[in-house]
């Protein structure tokens, strides 16, 4: 009977949280380019459940708007947004979820550990996101330079990202004890 309250509260955590970055999504500041919370979602998310749940969480949110809810930026929906110039930034949230399992697989929770693999997931994040635009944009358009494609995608976004992170890192210091099991 225990296991069972725990698997549901856990299942329940995995939505919430998958339900919070598409809200995060919603929520964007206007730029040139605009920037959204996701990327402070998936960080609380994965810091505050575990790298293993908070994969599932973002797995979640993907599979969601993969079929057609619109929880990507935007209100943005469907395997177009995912396969959009700008897909590879959605699908490369896995891929910080998958290194913040990493790094706390190695090194543990600590607060330390917690911004190290926020930000590997981040670069990773970056690369994946940045390959799949430099593809996209190829096949739509012509080559893009690195440079160029890193000028666009990137580096607007590197010092919100950071305080995205220190963000997180306090929202999931405190949220985290009123998750633990009572």
């Amino acid at each position: 009977m225990m296991q069972k309250r725990a698997d549901i509260r856990k299942m329940t955590h995995v939505a919430l949280c998958a339900v919070l970055i598409a809200v995060c999504s919603w929520i964007t500041i206007p730029a040139a380019v605009p920037f959204t919370l996701q990327t402070f979602a998936v960080f609380t998310a994965c810091a505050l459940l575990g790298g293993k749940s908070g994969l599932c969480a973002v797995g979640l949110y993907m599979l969601l708007g993969a079929v057609g809810l619109p929880v990507f930026s935007g209100f943005g929906a469907g395997m177009g947004a995912l396969l959009g110039p700008t897909g590879g930034y959605i699908l490369g949230f896995a891929f910080t979820a998958l290194s913040m399992w990493g790094v706390e697989a190695r090194l543990g929770q600590g607060r330390l550990a917690r911004v190290a693999g926020m930000a590997l997931g981040l670069l990773l994040c970056y690369a994946f996101g940045t390959a799949w635009f430099m593809f996209v944009y190829a096949r739509a358009g012509g080559p893009i330079s690195l440079g160029a494609a890193l000028s666009m995608c990137v580096v607007p976004f590197l010092l919100p990202d950071c305080a995205k992170i220190a963000l997180a890192l306090f929202v999931s210091t405190r949220l985290k004890p009123l998750l633990a099991p009572k």
